[in-house]
């Protein structure tokens, strides 16, 4: 949400923040200039806590009184959408950033479709990051086509290109941070970017890799990003991670930006997606992605032009494209520079929050309540209960 948060303020709305307590929090109000403030969220089922929050964010909102909230991730969809519910505010948007369901399985998944269902009942509209994921929501009747949205072409923030960009500047302080990590400078590099579980497709990353380097002596993985409590890989596969030598775990960083100029190709063997915005920041980069044909993910990838996509969980069709881009250098450049231009094209953030400005006022409208062109001052509450909702 970085900087969509403050482009919302300048066009006349008054924004207010709420989410679990933390430094991102306060560094989210310093930055966008919005008032915050801190409800602690269980991010897994936890009656009590949960009801808890429940009552406090409904008394929250109760006080606020605002025109419009919009709740994302699981948990705080789920609670937050229904206090905004029980407060009948006026003007109710749910952000559907993904499907945890899709991967789980038994109970577990009855539990978090029931709470994407009541998510979407309580919202009047339900933002989809991407259209493979709304397609996706409707099969599973979780909600109603007439009642879901896309902004532009997909993704919740979209990017900040220029960021991305392969300046000298920028390009120096990659060729340092190559010399930091030790990765030689012959050696052609797979990158990753994100959290280190099952659903991301680590298992097959792994395979993937063991069997590029049967092929050569100078392939290395870069994995931007830490192991999670909750989805954990199997020990074999941490423990090649921990002891491989040409596999350099970054940990979780503030800033990605540099990693991807370390990079050849990216690769995201995901399970399931909203929409994946290292891929984003890797085509904004310059660079070619392998990655699977989940949901979200068909819609950052165009197959064959900015990348390749391969079945889900297939790590032998994986190792495979990712050893054929990095021997044949033309066509990685080819589709780096195509995937560079698309973003340019159509995720530019503008982009994004101006169409979700324009959704907030069409609301707002539609129910007769004062919009920022002729009101200088109403109010949009922001729920999430993830604190990377802020972070780059």
């Amino acid at each position: 949400m970085q900087g969509q948060l403050a482009f919302l303020r300048e066009s006349g709305f008054e924004v207010m923040v709420i989410t679990s307590p933390g430094k991102e929090l306060e560094a989210a109000g310093r930055s966008e200039r919005i008032e915050t403030l801190a409800v602690p969220m269980a991010r897994e089922v936890s009656l009590g806590s949960d009801l808890k929050s429940l009552v406090r964010l409904y008394q929250v909102i109760r006080r606020l009184r605002p025109s419009v909230t919009n709740v994302g991730t699981p948990k705080a969809g789920l609670l937050a959408g229904i206090a905004a519910w029980l407060a009948k505010v006026p003007c109710r948007f749910y952000t559907l950033r993904g499907l945890r369901c899709e991967t789980a399985t038994g109970s577990r998944r009855l539990i978090l479709l029931l709470a994407e269902r009541i998510a979407c009942l309580c919202a009047h509209k339900v933002i989809c990051v991407s259209e493979s994921l709304r397609q996706r929501a409707v099969a599973l009747g979780i909600v109603q086509l007439h009642r879901t949205l896309i902004l532009g072409s997909g993704s919740s923030n979209g990017v900040n290109a220029s960021r991305y960009s392969q300046a000298p500047l920028g390009l120096n302080h990659a060729s340092e941070m190559r010399q930091e990590l030790k990765i030689p400078l012959e050696a052609e590099v797979v990158g990753f970017v994100g959290r280190l579980t099952r659903d991301k497709g680590i298992v097959e990353l792994v395979k993937a890799f063991s069997r590029l380097c049967e092929a050569s002596a100078v392939v290395w993985l870069l994995l931007v990003g830490d192991f999670e409590d909750g989805d954990q890989l199997p020990h074999d596969i941490r423990r090649t991670i921990e002891t491989n030598p040409k596999i350099i775990r970054t940990g979780f960083v503030p800033e990605a930006t540099v990693y991807y100029h370390l990079m050849d190709v990216l690769a995201l063997p995901t399970y399931r997606e909203g929409f994946p915005n290292a891929i984003l920041e890797a085509h904004a980069a310059g660079k070619p992605v392998v990655a699977t044909r989940a949901t979200g993910v068909v819609d950052a990838v165009i197959d064959g032009v900015t990348g390749v996509l391969v079945p889900v969980g297939d790590a032998t069709t994986l190792a495979q494209d990712l050893e054929s881009l990095l021997m044949n250098k033309d066509s990685a450049a080819a589709m780096g520079s195509a995937g560079r231009e698309r973003v340019w094209r159509e995720f530019q953030q503008e982009r994004i929050w101006g169409a979700l400005a324009r959704e907030y006022s069409q609301l707002l409208g539609a129910r007769g309540l004062p919009r920022p062109e002729t009101e200088s001052k109403r109010v949009s509450l922001v729920v999430t209960e993830e604190h990377s909702a802020f972070q780059s």
